[in-house]
């Protein structure tokens, strides 16, 4: 295991506050439990917006708290659930008396300790609504999951609805975009290598150095099928057609196109994908208005990339185009 680190047993304490340094314009890191929130505190007056997962997928966690995406952010161990003491403290973090909404990714850890923190803080007066989102059109079910994953979709939600409480949405409003965001969209991964969990100090699973993995889970959990390498194009022909089938799409519909690498992908392949991505929907009519290619939702140094598509109406255009100021993503005036 060749890796930039000191004790394993220290990756994510090191790397937490070496963050939190960084951008101490942007986040408050809390240690007892951990969480990030947002520097000065929540909002007043305005609904808080709070996720979290798994360590490995950074920026995800506190790369996404700041103006126009999370108020606050959970982060577990690696590929781990964060607590519900950990959801709990960041959701007191958020509240800026409006209410607070949980996203949470459709894993089943996740699930049942973000219930159990919303309880908590449900107990100190703190109005919470969640919404799961669960935009992987690969598998219905996985290692993890009843039902779809939650994967690079995710992110683009969680800025959307974190456009949307900037603009004043309340509660209940902020749930209905959530889950019309959700439905709008629909994501397909694939690796090339495995990942190596520094704690574990050897990769995740194994992968012949001539095979990929179609819909992996950004966990490394299997996905449709493995088959050998093929040419980008190839690759991303079995991605697109399989989303657009799934999100029925047609022609003279706006989406946004969004490809995501998952660590190990450097951005000349994945704007390779995207070339051929955006080719493919423009022949089937339908209209590309707004783009988003990068490193969003990574699992650890994984070499591999997913496509998300999203439709796109007025209203989550506008939420698209919101600003948004985080260490993970800046856009906008």
């Amino acid at each position: 295991m060749k890796k930039l680190i000191n004790d394993p047993e220290n990756v994510l304490n090191e790397f937490m506050r070496g963050f939190s340094i960084a951008h101490a314009d942007l986040v408050e890191y809390k240690t007892d439990p951990v969480h990030f929130h947002r520097a000065g505190g929540a909002v007043q007056g305005k609904v808080g917006v709070v996720s979290g997962g798994g360590s490995g997928h950074e920026p995800l966690g506190g790369g996404y708290v700041g103006k126009g995406m999370l108020d606050a952010a959970a982060p577990g161990a690696f590929f781990s659930s964060p607590t519900p003491d950990q959801i709990a403290a960041a959701t007191q973090s958020a509240d800026g008396g409006a209410g607070v909404l949980h996203v949470v990714l459709n894993y089943s850890g996740d699930i049942m300790n973000f219930e159990m923190g919303a309880e908590i803080a449900a107990a100190e007066g703190i109005e919470v609504q969640s919404v799961v989102i669960d935009d992987d059109v690969a598998v219905e079910d996985s290692t993890w999951t009843a039902g779809r994953r939650g994967v690079a979709g995710s992110i683009t939600a969680m800025k959307m609805i974190g456009g949307a409480t900037d603009l004043g949405y309340d509660l209940n409003e902020t749930a209905r975009v959530a889950k019309k965001i959700n439905d709008s969209m629909g994501t397909m991964g694939l690796a090339l290598t495995a990942c190596t969990v520094p704690t574990a100090g050897k990769p995740s699973f194994d992968l012949g150095e001539d095979e990929i993995e179609l819909g992996i889970g950004v966990h490394g959990e299997p996905g449709v099928k493995r088959v050998p390498i093929m040419p980008a194009d190839e690759i991303t022909d079995i991605l697109v057609d399989t989303v657009v089938k799934d999100m029925e799409l047609s022609s003279g519909e706006n989406v946004l196109l969004f490809v995501n690498g998952l660590g190990g992908t450097p951005l000349h392949e994945q704007y390779i994908l995207y070339n051929h991505a955006w080719d493919k929907l423009d022949a089937l009519g339908v209209n590309v208005t707004r783009s988003q290619v990068g490193n969003f939702f990574t699992s650890i140094e994984m070499a591999g990339a997913s496509i998300t598509i999203m439709r796109l109406d007025d209203e989550l255009t506008k939420l698209f185009d919101a600003p948004v100021h985080t260490a993970g993503w800046r856009a906008g005036a």
